[in-house]
């Protein structure tokens, strides 16, 4: 029996998503900011075909800059410097619906989609956390369920506004003196609850006709929102229980909704570590863990909970009377996927720290590399994922090691591909090319 492909994201992060990945001798805690870094990394995960590169982002200052290397490039900043040394690689960077407005956004995609043949990404989120809000003229963070109704408006703005020109409208005719075609061109004239926005967008529709559209939400508005819109999603689930359940539930309200389910691709994120033997994975893992500064990772513990650190005693297991879902109105999903994972190990503090030092809440996994295909392929055959955000512990030698001992493994399963079978993301994740809602259907 053939099966259906497999896709594979890099999770690029500074020098890993371990939070002391930093301090190992073979890290720069500069990298951060150095282009020339992710420019390898984009390399290195495009000479193992994976489908695209990946970077997160939140319009604020994050953590606590004496805990692990913080502050970030903007990352469509950051994709466009890759373009220019990679040729296949897809090109995902997070924008948040809440700050931005539609019409510059997207524009920067579709520039972005530009520049590198059709091979960009948008990774759409809201935007948890009073930090942010308050960078833009907000005393308080905007409810959850406001967020996504101006997120849903957001993006069906700036699907108009891609389609705002025909393929065909820049005709470039010399001999006519004639570069385009006004009639192909058209405003959108949106208003709606949130934005009025005139249109047209002042840049071409662009190779893909729409960047791919990816959400990272899990809560029931998450869900709803990746449903509708969504072609990947990346999720974060701790057990194979809960990861099967979360893909059933959104192919089937995506179904619900008249798309195919095949449509909305569902990557959960795992962090690997990996050794040659098991031995040396473990010993990589525990050296990882003695580097963790447990009073600066119990405060960011604290934050997430909306505790005291003082109410989180690193040998004690969590405190009862945490605030409920309902309580919390900035990334839902997360707090409560935490506070599963504490109650349903009985995990103290410090033990909890370890855990979520490596990954803040995705999967981690620790193993040679045929472990790690089998994690893998377990998740994928039992209908859990397909695909995942591959998220290194350490870069760039933890990319490094999935790319050169992990992925031959998967190809002898015939899981993953040998080479790229088209040269834009959406060729890449089997995405038909959208259709110009203008478009006249006789012509199209």
């Amino acid at each position: 029996m053939t099966r259906k492909p497999l896709h594979l994201n890099a999770f690029l992060m500074s020098t890993g998503h371990h939070e002391a990945s930093w301090r190992l001798p073979e890290s720069n805690p500069h990298a951060t900011t150095d282009v020339r870094h992710y420019q390898e990394l984009a390399r290195i995960a495009e000479r193992g075909k994976l489908d695209s590169v990946f970077f997160a982002d939140s319009p604020q200052l994050w953590g606590d800059i004496g805990r692990r290397p913080s502050g970030s490039l903007e990352p469509t900043v950051v994709l466009t410097a890759i373009a220019a040394v990679t040729t296949h690689i897809g090109l995902i960077a997070t924008a948040s619906t809440t700050y931005n407005e539609p019409y510059n956004l997207a524009r920067r995609f579709a520039s972005v989609d530009h520049v590198s043949g059709g091979r960009a990404g948008w990774n759409i989120v809201t935007t948890a956390g009073i930090e942010a809000a308050r960078n833009f003229n907000l005393d308080r963070l905007p409810a959850h369920r406001s967020r996504y109704e101006r997120a849903a408006e957001f993006v069906e703005v700036s699907q108009k506004l891609w389609d705002s020109w025909d393929d065909d409208a820049a005709l470039g005719d010399k001999a006519g003196g004639v570069w385009g075609d006004n009639d192909r061109v058209r405003p959108i004239d949106h208003t709606g609850p949130h934005f009025r926005v005139a249109g047209p967008l002042n840049v071409p529709r662009s190779p893909q006709g729409h960047p791919v559209l990816v959400q990272a939400g899990s809560s029931e508005d998450g869900r709803d929102f990746a449903a509708r819109y969504a072609e990947a999603v990346f999720t974060a689930q701790q057990t194979l229980a809960d990861a099967q359940s979360f893909y059933a539930d959104v192919k089937l309200r995506a179904a619900r909704l008249g798309r195919d389910p095949e449509s909305v691709k569902i990557l959960p994120g795992i962090v690997p570590v990996i050794g040659d033997t098991e031995a040396e994975a473990a010993e990589l893992d525990a050296e990882l863990d003695r580097l963790i500064v447990p009073e600066y990772a119990r405060d960011q513990l604290a934050k997430t909970l909306r505790v005291d650190p003082a109410d989180l005693p690193l040998d004690a297991e969590l405190p009862a009377g945490l605030p409920s879902e309902d309580e919390i109105e900035g990334a839902k999903s997360r707090y409560t996927l935490i506070v599963e994972l504490a109650r349903r190990e009985r995990l103290t503090v410090r033990q909890l720290i370890g855990r979520l030092g490596g990954g803040r809440g995705h999967r981690t996994f620790t193993g040679t590399p045929v472990q790690v295909a089998d994690a893998i392929e377990e998740w994928y055959d039992a209908g859990a994922a397909d695909g995942f955000n591959i998220m290194p512990a350490v870069l760039p030698s933890g990319l490094t090691a999935f790319v050169d001992k992990v992925v031959p493994i998967l190809r002898e399963r015939g899981l993953f591909r040998h080479d790229y079978e088209g040269t834009t993301l959406r060729d890449h994740y089997g995405l038909a090319r959208p259709v110009n809602r203008y478009a006249d259907p006789v012509a199209a």
